[in-house]
């Protein structure tokens, strides 16, 4: 760097510290003024002042986040039983475990047969591609979840994008918000939604989700992916004119080869089955909530370390987002401050005396609160703040607006959402690049509100149809005298997984 460059980024960071101190000094002057006590208000300060010198400094995200970590306990915001427990370790095996099976899988020659499926396409060009990525990221999500689908997508994305010598960060964001969005579609496709279906007075079943939430969900998607085509259309553009060139050269995108990616494809399956299928498990073994759910991956990725020792500690050592997984866990600690100190639940409170039993006003602002929210803060806090809420007004459309809000106001911001952190670690580790905050905000808040706006008015649209609590309990209770379920561990709410 030049001297005046030095000179600038010096005054740019000093700007950026004078922005991260002012607000986090009129955050803790607003909560003295609504007579939080000091622990709280020093809490929600502190809170404040971590998570936008992540969003300022991203570069030295981890570091912020374990000296944020070690002010925290220092002023006794946060103590250490605490801080193990709101680290979430079962999510992090959890990824640990899907990532170490999905390195398997790329050796196995799955992504591989998958490109090479994508890239035979007839005739593919750059829109097809976005569709491609954005609909496959979306419908793995809502299958598994956000994070194994933008793994898998992050992986097609790099491949494609390497054999074009195109740059890969728009096509990143694509499966990324696509992804995001997929989310909403079912419960198993963010834990917001297994918090929702079961803490939900009476709880909600898959079918529920497919129902009322899947269809809002495919609208959004369509309309972000056309947004998306609009926003990103000279990288499009680029992508077809190199997809036209090579292919009028008769190069293609690649060698073709013969891949053997049967046993990888049968592992696949069997993960999204065993996953897909873990309520099911749980309730027929009387296992505790979410139990097969973070067992599984960690389960197949021992098995597959066994068949493939010699390779046991690269899968370990290369395919782990250690950096990624450290910050996640730090982050979880951090938001969970607020929960610890009943911020939350203060919170919570002015929320219902400001707007009472108004289903009118409630179903925006319960969409606007909680994408807002989730874009900057782990979602679990706003949806469990929420949730009595919601319950004791009695009106089913305010859980699907608590699902939607949570989950597409994650496309707002670059940690909005597990699947933002991880892809981005992933475009860091192969390129030694990194994204900006306002660059990635310039394009996630169009998309959230948009489809923020849509999933309102989808919500509005069907609320007439939604069955009352008392018919879904009526419905509920129907349900398990036929499959023989056992009611007790069916409507438990303990063991949720936590994870934005």
């Amino acid at each position: 760097m030049t001297e005046q460059e030095i000179k600038k980024e010096k005054i740019k960071n000093t700007i950026y510290v004078f922005i991260m101190l002012s607000v986090s000094g009129m955050v803790g002057l607003l909560a003295h003024f609504l007579k939080f006590d000091k622990q709280q208000a020093m809490s929600c300060a502190i809170f404040i002042m971590i998570i936008m010198a992540t969003l300022l400094f991203w570069t030295f995200r981890l570091a912020i986040a374990f000296v944020g970590i070690g002010v925290l306990m220092g002023t006794n915001v946060l103590t250490l039983p605490t801080f193990i427990r709101e680290c979430k370790i079962d999510v992090i095996l959890f990824l640990v475990g899907m990532m170490v099976t999905v390195g398997v899988l790329k050796e196995l020659g799955l992504f591989t047969w998958i490109i090479q499926s994508v890239i035979t396409i007839r005739h593919i060009t750059g829109v097809t591609f976005v569709f491609i990525i954005a609909v496959l990221g979306a419908f793995m999500a809502c299958a598994v979840d956000e994070v194994t689908s933008i793994v898998f997508i992050a992986t097609l994305v790099f491949q494609v994008c390497d054999t074009l010598k195109i740059r890969p960060t728009p096509f990143i964001i694509i499966g990324v918000l696509g992804t995001n969005i997929g989310s909403s579609g079912t419960m198993l496709g963010n834990p917001v939604g297994i918090l929702i279906g079961q803490k939900a007075n009476p709880p909600l079943s898959f079918v529920d989700f497919i129902t009322w939430s899947f269809p809002i969900m495919l609208v959004t998607l369509t309309a972000s992916i056309l947004i998306l085509l609009y926003m990103y259309r000279k990288d499009v553009r680029l992508m077809t004119e190199r997809l036209t060139a090579r292919r009028q050269l008769g190069l293609g995108l690649g060698p073709l080869v013969k891949v053997p990616y049967k046993s990888g494809l049968a592992v696949l399956l069997g993960m999204i089955s065993f996953i897909a299928m873990h309520h099911y498990i749980e309730l027929k073994l009387g296992l505790a909530p979410n139990t097969v759910l973070i067992v599984a991956p960690l389960v197949i990725a021992g098995l597959l370390m066994l068949w493939r020792h010699e390779r046991a500690r690269h899968y370990i050592e290369a395919d782990v987002e250690w950096w990624t997984l450290l910050f996640f866990m730090m982050l979880f600690a951090v938001a969970g401050t607020l929960e610890e100190t009943h911020v939350s639940n203060r919170i919570a409170g002015y929320f219902l005396q400001a707007f009472g039993d108004k289903p009118s006003v409630l179903l925006p602002v319960i969409i606007g609160v909680s994408a807002i929210g989730s874009a900057f803060v782990d979602n679990i806090v706003f949806v469990a703040a929420f949730m009595p809420i919601v319950n004791n007004l009695e009106h089913t459309p305010l859980l699907w607006a608590l699902l939607h809000g949570a989950c597409l106001g994650g496309n707002i911001t670059m940690i909005g959402s597990t699947a933002n952190i991880v892809a981005l670690g992933m475009l860091e580790k192969r390129y030694r690049t990194h994204m900006y905050f306002f660059e990635w905000l310039k394009v996630g808040a169009v998309v959230g509100v948009i489809t923020c706006l849509i999933s309102w008015g989808g919500i509005a649209l069907l609320s007439p149809y939604m069955p009352t609590p008392q018919q879904r309990q009526e419905a509920r209770l129907v349900m398990e005298k036929s499959e023989g379920y056992n009611s007790h561990l069916a409507i438990s709410d303990t063991n949720i997984v936590d994870a934005n």
